[in-house]
């Protein structure tokens, strides 16, 4: 079993930075791919980032490329999702997730373990 625990979500204002963090323990021996999804009020969830396992490979949604960095350490078993210039749309909460296998992948579907998400609100 793998459990994740975010961190790093608040209330910000528009333009602000915050970084969030996702802490993962339990079995860690293995190699998988992670991602940070989000979901708005009103909203589906939507990846927002992803990273395959030794972080060669990157996908961003087009509504945060240039803004969002997501980075991964291995050896602390965590990964991070700097936010920079925030909007008020992206107002969600934030989940990672591990995905089943090491390779970048962009399907929901694809992730077996997910955290409960952190609450990241951008006033404008």
């Amino acid at each position: 079993q793998v459990q994740l625990v975010e961190s790093g979500g608040g209330l910000v204002q528009a333009g602000d930075s915050r970084r969030l963090s996702c802490a993962r323990s339990g079995r860690t021996v293995g190699s998988n791919a992670m991602a940070w999804f989000r979901q708005g009020p009103g909203k589906e969830r939507e990846l927002v980032a992803a990273v395959n396992w030794v972080g060669t490979s990157t996908y961003y949604a087009d509504s945060v490329k240039g803004r969002f960095t997501l980075s991964r350490d291995n050896g602390k078993n965590t990964v991070y999702l700097q936010m920079n210039n925030l909007k008020p749309e992206d107002t969600a909460v934030y989940f990672c997730a591990t995905a089943r296998e090491y390779g970048l992948t962009l399907f929901p579907g694809d992730y077996k373990y997910w955290g409960q998400g952190t609450q990241v609100t951008v006033s404008s």
